[in-house]
């Protein structure tokens, strides 16, 4: 299915107080829980729903009647309903280990763990998945995002996880060139689904490269997937609002603070905070 996955390079030191404002539960592990705010909410349910989007696996044909019941009752269940989802994704690949639906079953069960910030399984169901198809621009965009966002720095394999999650995205953003448009879709829904997974990766790979310490790729990044007004992620406005104050671009960071202030989400003192903070340095001020 085709969607919506050693020592770090940089100096961390020099982001160590901006990642320990960051340590509320639910801030970088964004999914349902607590302390998501509006705009990620909205972007996790469209990634919810874009699930089958760019396949065409559920037209497969010559299956078994009951086969594809099961599979239909699994693709058909809520989101919101995480629990009873992985209940019909694991009882369907136990009954048909050797479905055609298999890797649409792994993919959906990747979100639903996503979902429920279960990362353990998260990242089972995803590597299951891109076994069998590296090309999965769903799973590759959302393990790509997760890393960033739940990531420990200080664990020893952080430096490997953002590797791969930066080649995830990459490579995502290469097969969305290159993908034709899948039956069943127009030209301008193919469109718009491409529009939000290129969003999802540009977002991840602006956290991977503020995780490094590499400001000037992560503003390059997160300055394409903050414009315009609706489907802004408030922690991509405070981070740019971060990368640019440690280049002492002051009266920009103070901008994307201020912005960000006014999103209305849990990061909103705090960026009033900065941004009142950068604007005095913008004037001199110390």
């Amino acid at each position: 299915m085709n969607l919506p996955g050693g020592k770090l390079v940089g100096s961390l030191a020099a982001v160590a107080f901006v990642l320990a404002l960051m340590e509320s539960p639910g801030l970088f592990a964004q999914g349902a829980g607590q302390g998501t705010s509006t705009q990620t909410q909205e972007s996790v349910n469209q990634m919810q729903n874009q699930l089958h989007y760019l396949t065409d696996v559920q037209r497969q044909t010559n299956v078994d009647p009951s086969q594809q019941a099961a599979y239909d009752k699994f693709y058909h269940s809520s989101s919101d309903e995480p629990d009873q989802k992985i209940k019909l994704g694991t009882d369907f690949l136990r009954k048909y280990p050797q479905s055609p639906f298999t890797e649409a079953v792994d993919a959906g069960l990747t979100n639903a763990y996503f979902e429920k910030q279960d990362w353990n399984n998260f990242f089972s169901y995803a590597d299951k998945t891109l076994a069998m198809n590296p090309d999965e621009v769903d799973v590759l965009t959302s393990v790509g995002w997760v890393i960033p966002h739940q990531i420990d720095t200080n664990d020893s394999s952080a430096a490997q996880r953002l590797d791969t999650a930066e080649a995830d995205e990459k490579h995502a953003l290469d097969v969305l060139a290159k993908m034709p448009k899948p039956k069943g879709l127009s030209e301008d829904q193919f469109a718009a689904v491409k529009a939000e997974k290129a969003h999802q990766a540009h977002s991840a790979l602006g956290l991977i490269y503020f995780r490094r310490g590499d400001y000037a790729n992560s503003i390059n990044e997160l300055q394409q997937v903050t414009q315009g007004t609706s489907g802004v992620d408030e922690t991509d406005v405070y981070v740019l609002g971060v990368d640019l104050q440690q280049l002492n671009r002051h009266s920009e960071a103070a901008s994307a603070f201020t912005r960000c202030s006014q999103m209305g989400g849990p990061l909103q003192d705090r960026c009033k905070q900065s941004a009142d903070q950068e604007a005095k340095l913008a004037h001199g001020g110390m």
